[in-house]
């Protein structure tokens, strides 16, 4: 069972079917997360894409903190079945979701987003952690003053990324943030 840490949905519980192949993001370290966005976004301008959306638990977090604009994507029919099961008891009609292999989804969505999350399993090769970046930056599928965030565990190495910032621990989680170098453009 995973709660909503903050906004307007502060306290609620969540609990998700015990079938979903997912690993939702520990309180603790979605508390770090979102006190890290807060400190350098306006969470309720915010279009967010959450790959590997999981249960949600992301998601729900961006809509009770008033986010507009939240596409979720998994590959899972039943977590994207709890998603808008979810999305709808709350009323979160800011959240879309897209069932799709988050490569494939990558590879030809349009989009442009403020904060693009991601969660993939933590087991999978580090040159699927590095594709989703390298897929992201390709595409130009993050807003200029963007963050990418990975989640991975803290024996995952994402230092040698493109565009790679930080990363942060918060026990056996971590994310890594990412951003575009600024412009060198003359005026």
């Amino acid at each position: 069972m995973t709660r909503i840490i903050s906004g307007k949905y502060k306290g609620r519980r969540i609990k998700a079917p015990k079938k979903l192949p997912v690993r939702p993001t520990t309180d603790m370290a979605k508390e770090a997360l979102f006190n890290i966005i807060r400190s350098q976004f306006h969470i309720s301008s915010l279009r967010v894409l959450d790959l590997f959306a999981g249960t949600g638990n992301i998601s729900y977090e961006f809509a009770s903190r008033g986010s507009h604009q939240i596409v979720s994507v998994d590959a899972n029919y039943g977590c994207i079945q709890f998603i808008n099961k979810t999305a709808e008891e709350f009323n979160f009609d800011a959240i879309q979701t897209i069932k799709s292999d988050v490569f494939k989804y990558l590879e030809r969505t349009s989009g442009t987003y403020d904060i693009i999350f991601a969660d993939p399993p933590y087991n999978i090769p580090i040159e699927e952690f590095e594709k989703i970046a390298s897929l992201i930056f390709k595409n130009e599928l993050l807003d200029p003053d963007g963050t990418l965030i990975i989640e991975h565990s803290k024996h995952t190495k994402m230092d040698h990324v493109q565009n790679f910032v930080e990363t942060r621990h918060y026990g056996g989680n971590a994310f890594s943030f990412f951003v575009l170098p600024e412009s060198d453009e003359e005026e």
